[in-house]
């Protein structure tokens, strides 16, 4: 069952869904409506493995910030007692599959991003240098820095992990 935007389809070309076996969830606001997910619901209580591009919590659109596809994963892991695979940020896999096949090593890489959470906290996770910018979701909660050199933001949960964070300005 794919809970996906429409233009991501062709990458899953050539799997049938007209009997799914699995859910995949990525960021479809279409999708993300009752009876949609209740027919999810009643796959993943029938053993179905919950699958999860990523669970970013929100993201930026141009008239603000919108539920993102984490929230969708979140209650249906929790209705049906089920952890989702997450194949996305800020899961290690994805950072270090990023760089599998270009000779570097974490330590050896920078992540550059708009998010503290899911970009820079996903690649310290790994040993990778964050930075964030002051760009797109960072400008509609506009964080502020303090002299010790943390992030504190007006949303609960949305530090940097750690004080290793660069910043560019």
């Amino acid at each position: 069952m794919l809970l996906v935007d429409d233009r991501a389809l062709p990458d899953f070309k050539g799997i049938q869904t007209s009997d799914p076996n699995a859910v995949v969830i990525g960021l479809a606001p279409e999708h993300f409506h009752y009876q949609i997910l209740n027919q999810a619901f009643r796959l993943l209580l029938d053993g179905a493995p919950l699958i999860a591009i990523h669970k970013a919590r929100y993201y930026k659109r141009k008239d603000g910030l919108a539920l993102g596809p984490g929230p969708f994963v979140t209650a249906l892991e929790y209705a049906t007692d089920t952890k989702a695979t997450v194949v996305g940020k800020p899961e290690k896999t994805f950072f270090l599959e990023a760089l599998r096949g270009t000779g570097y090593e974490p330590e050896e890489a920078v992540m550059i991003g708009d998010d503290c959470r899911d970009d820079v906290g996903g690649a310290q996770n790994v040993g990778m240098l964050g930075i964030l910018v002051k760009t797109g979701m960072y400008l509609l909660h506009k964080p502020s820095l303090k002299q010790d050199g943390k992030i504190h933001s007006s949303l609960k949960n949305s530090l940097c992990r750690n004080d290793k964070a660069h910043w560019a300005l």
